[in-house]
């Protein structure tokens, strides 16, 4: 979220049904390991474009480039 808001988009937690997953422009997933996991379907449901949207692209860029400047590389 601190990358996210730092990057200049629009961050705030907030608790979903369904139905917003399901009519929402773009879904992704978060972890340390995973970094940023674009979601195109639930349910079997196409989200947006059935497509990593253009905000999950970029996040994943920023993520990205920060796990490699400030991670401990893996040999």
């Amino acid at each position: 979220m601190k990358l996210a808001a730092g990057a200049g988009m629009d961050v705030r937690e907030d608790v979903l049904t369904r139905y917003d997953l399901y009519t929402a422009d773009e879904v992704f997933l978060t972890g340390t390991a995973a970094e940023v996991i674009p979601v195109v379907n639930i349910d079997r449901r196409s989200i947006g474009s059935g497509k990593p949207g253009p905000v999950t692209r970029r996040l994943a860029k920023v993520y990205h480039k920060f796990a490699c400047s400030n991670g401990t590389p893996i040999v």
